[in-house]
């Protein structure tokens, strides 16, 4: 697909969050938000929302800002379900904000488009202590597209009052799950509904590649491989056995593991801080997702320059404040047990704070970006199909096999 045809594609996609859109739309340099000499930028990103995380990212904001006599950045917070879409949209349509924090399929299928700023002549990425093994995925072609605003590894988030000893294989995850599920508490949580489409794929991403699945191998889709089967048999033999709150939405069923009643969660690293700041007294715990293979989702997130910004000069002056030393420390600190875009040291006190911060770390070289590696563009239309079809499956509409089998027709359609 040509950038061109790509952009039109995404400019003419329908957006859930009408409100949200228009807000967005004209924001920042792209058409020209500049007053009394100050270059006015909008960052959007759907942690600006997050009720433990937000506040915090929004004062380091006003840090940047404090220390600017030139540039402005506000921030413009968008629920994550539709996060991709509505921005997508915006900056299709030749508006939108100047910068952006993406999750990796929107990153890519923007970057595909054309909708993304080259950031190789605005940040001098050799200048920084950047972390390899994700910010590989930053660049293609010898192109820089982004710099990673988090990375997040995927493990088990465990309540240690119900769950003293964690599970350490999928028997004793399942095992644990349902015999904790009694009255209003429920063993685990999971996302299950088309609503939310990207996040029942990150969900599934850890069950597929930790029975030792894959999208694809690289060059052809592999959606209905035996492995994935498996994996997804794993997640679908979890909700038929009434474990979780079904049809309870992220936003809930994280109140309620905060809640002390819900006592499993696969869940990346930033959720540590937003589940601290719904119960600061809440002991949990965290361990590796106990299933065959080691392998697990990442949340690689990068922040990028909007094409359309008439200031990406003034763009990448934040980004380039962002990587200074002592404000990625700040960051990561507000990010919890993320990782940031440069190699930072864990101080005692955050260490102490929270012990199990080196559970995340360790889990870097055998985390992946939940996209379909060789498709990378095509990532949230295959994202798409694979979601309806499993959700069918759960529905019980049709097994597991035959919703798998048809995913895997309808996505190589997609990718022909």
């Amino acid at each position: 697909m040509s950038k061109r045809s790509a952009r039109l594609g995404i400019a003419g996609a329908t957006c859930v969050l009408g409100l949200v859109a228009a807000l967005l739309t004209g924001c920042g340099g792209s058409d020209g938000g500049s007053s009394g000499g100050v270059a006015k930028l909008t960052f959007a990103a759907s942690t600006f929302g997050d009720p433990g995380r937000g506040p915090l990212l929004t004062k380091w904001l006003e840090e940047f800002n404090n220390s600017q006599d030139k540039v402005e950045v506000s921030a413009a917070a968008v629920p994550y379900p539709t996060f991709g879409q509505t921005v997508l949209t915006q900056m299709g349509s030749g508006k939108g904000p100047d910068l952006v924090r993406f999750d990796m399929p929107e990153f890519e299928a923007a970057a595909d488009a054309g909708l993304i700023a080259p950031l190789d002549k605005l940040v001098d990425a050799g200048k920084y202590d950047l972390l390899k093994q994700p910010d590989q995925f930053m660049v293609h072609d010898g192109v820089r597209y982004g710099v990673i605003f988090e990375a997040s590894n995927y493990a088990m988030f465990y309540n240690a009052d119900l769950i003293p000893n964690p599970p350490t294989t999928y028997e004793q995850f399942f095992a644990t799950a349902k015999s904790l599920t009694k009255g209003d508490v429920y063993g685990l949580a999971f996302r299950q509904t088309e609503a939310e489409e990207a996040g029942v794929w990150q969900d599934i991403f850890n069950y597929v590649y930790g029975f030792g699945g894959a999208w694809s191998d690289g060059k052809n889709l592999t959606i209905n491989s035996p492995e994935n089967l498996k994996g997804l048999q794993a997640y679908k033999d979890l909700y038929d056995a009434n474990v979780i709150p079904r049809g309870a939405d992220a936003a809930t069923f994280r109140r309620m593991f905060a809640e002390g009643k819900v006592g499993m969660e696969l869940n990346n690293g930033g959720y540590v801080t937003a589940t601290r700041g719904q119960n600061a007294k809440l002991n949990f715990n965290v361990a590796p997702i106990p299933f065959p293979v080691r392998k697990q989702g990442a949340i690689l997130a990068p922040i990028v320059v909007n094409e359309a910004s008439e200031d990406k000069e003034a763009a990448a002056t934040f980004i380039r404040w962002a990587l200074e030393p002592q404000n990625q420390v700040k960051l990561q600190e507000i990010l919890g047990a993320s990782s940031v875009a440069t190699t930072t040291q864990r101080s005692a006190e955050s260490l102490q704070k929270t012990p199990f911060l080196p559970v995340f770390d360790q889990l870097t070289e055998s985390s992946l970006p939940q996209i379909v590696l060789g498709f990378e563009a095509k990532t949230p239309d295959i994202r798409k199909v694979v979601v309806q079809n499993v959700i069918a499956a759960l529905q019980g509409k049709v097994d597991l096999k035959s919703a798998l089998d048809r995913a895997q027709q309808q996505a190589s359609q997609l990718v022909r």
